[in-house]
């Protein structure tokens, strides 16, 4: 079979050694930024509330919209990642996303920074779809777990500096400057990713391959709605609804919710809350060295979801002490962030070649999902008074979780 030479994506050349390195580091840098930008304007809330006169359900829609956008760009970006490639079109989203932010900070009024971030929305939505594709295409396929958790890490790391950072900046030069700093950044690295964009590899349906699948795989011919709409890409898309549900659900109300059910105060709460998130990210990268040890991700990702189930439901059924609860939550945090890799690996092991692009963009709108459902679910829940029935309800998530994984024997030959 002769091969077709896409001149966006040549894979041609030979991988060069050391390649897997700098490509785990060039995607983590572009998903840092995804995340990054996402809680990039809440701690400006309370400046922006007074400079634009409006509420913080005006502010908070601000939030809605990004994620609304982002959630309905996502699929059509598969799409165009499968057909034309990955690279060009990360770079651009990203160099779109930091120009948008840039320009935030000389908008007149609130309507410009909602149009700018529906804008940064939309772009926010090439990340999950080209960085899997390019991911999936260019990393040894020993080491991809840890590449997966090293992208997820990096997501983890957007979210946690993002805030220190802008408040540092409006500090010392003003929230407009901070915001346009922070833009300019991100469209820095977006022409780094150019300059390295040679070591971003990506299969394109426009690139055949001499590849033959193992024998007693069936790869999908389809590479359309009929397979978006497959058992097994089903259940991935449930996988990530029902992992954003209960995510959402701790990161929201946890604080709330042990104020109401064990009297915890609130400082002593957010404490807890960001020893779950630390020990999150930690869990991430010790998922990502088991997921490249083992065949068996739908085993791994089914314990820690029974893990989380029986430690989250203990802490809503007992009266258990300060102290207890940090070293559960801790503990839960480990066996959450585990999950991580094993979770895109078993997408990956059910996604036929040329379709990671919009599988994984696909897949990943469970995020929205769970992101709608979530806040009003929960806060409906604290609102009747019942504490423990949030604990028990995320326990009842992590174990329907369960019954996503296992989705399909099928495995990849690379």
């Amino acid at each position: 079979m002769t091969s077709t030479l896409n001149p966006i994506n040549d894979q041609s050349q030979p991988l060069e050694k050391g390649t897997d390195f700098k490509v785990i580091g060039l995607i983590g840098v572009a998903h840092f930024f995804s995340h990054f930008y996402i809680y990039l304007l809440p701690p400006l809330f309370p400046f922006l509330k007074t400079v634009f006169d409006v509420s913080y359900t005006e502010l908070g829609f601000l939030l809605a919209v990004f994620s609304g956008t982002t959630g309905l760009t996502q699929i059509p970006f598969g799409f165009l990642v499968d057909k034309f490639g990955a690279k060009f079109i990360l770079i651009f989203g990203l160099a779109i996303e930091g120009i948008a932010f840039t320009l935030m900070g000389i908008a007149p009024g609130y309507t410009m920074v909602l149009v700018l971030m529906i804008v940064a929305g939309a772009a926010n939505g090439v990340y999950h779809p080209a960085d899997y594709a390019i991911l999936s295409a260019s990393v040894s396929k020993d080491r991809m777990g840890r590449a997966f958790s090293l992208h997820t890490f990096a997501g983890y790391a957007g979210f946690a500096v993002a805030g220190p950072i802008i408040v540092f900046l409006n500090m010392y030069f003003g929230w407009r400057l901070g915001l346009a700093f922070c833009g300019i950044a991100g469209l820095g690295t977006a022409i780094l990713l150019m300059f390295y964009s040679r070591h971003l590899r990506h299969n394109s349906k426009s690139v055949s391959t001499n590849a033959a699948p193992v024998e007693g795989d069936k790869i999908p011919e389809e590479h359309g709605l009929k397979l978006l709409f497959s058992f097994p890409i089903l259940m991935c898309l449930g996988f990530f609804a029902l992992l954003s549900l209960g995510s959402t659900g701790i990161a929201s109300f946890l604080i709330v919710a042990l104020g109401q059910q064990h009297g915890t105060d609130v400082e002593i709460a957010t404490l807890i809350l960001s020893t779950y998130l630390v020990a999150s990210a930690v869990g991430v990268l010790i998922g990502g060295f088991v997921a490249d040890r083992t065949q068996k991700h739908n085993l791994v990702a089914a314990v820690c979801f029974l893990s989380t189930a029986i430690i989250i439901a203990s802490i809503g059924a007992f009266s258990v002490n300060v102290f207890l609860i940090f070293v559960l939550m801790g503990l839960m945090g480990v066996m959450h962030g585990a999950i991580m890799p094993s979770r895109d690996m078993i997408v990956r092991s059910v996604t036929p070649d040329g379709a990671f692009g919009k599988v994984f963009g696909f897949v990943t709108s469970g995020f929205s999902i769970g992101g709608i459902i979530a806040p009003p679910f929960f806060g409906w829940i604290l609102d009747q008074s019942e504490p423990s029935y949030l604990f028990f309800g995320i326990a009842a998530i992590m174990l329907c979780s369960m019954t996503t994984v296992f989705t399909s024997p099928r495995r990849r030959a690379n």
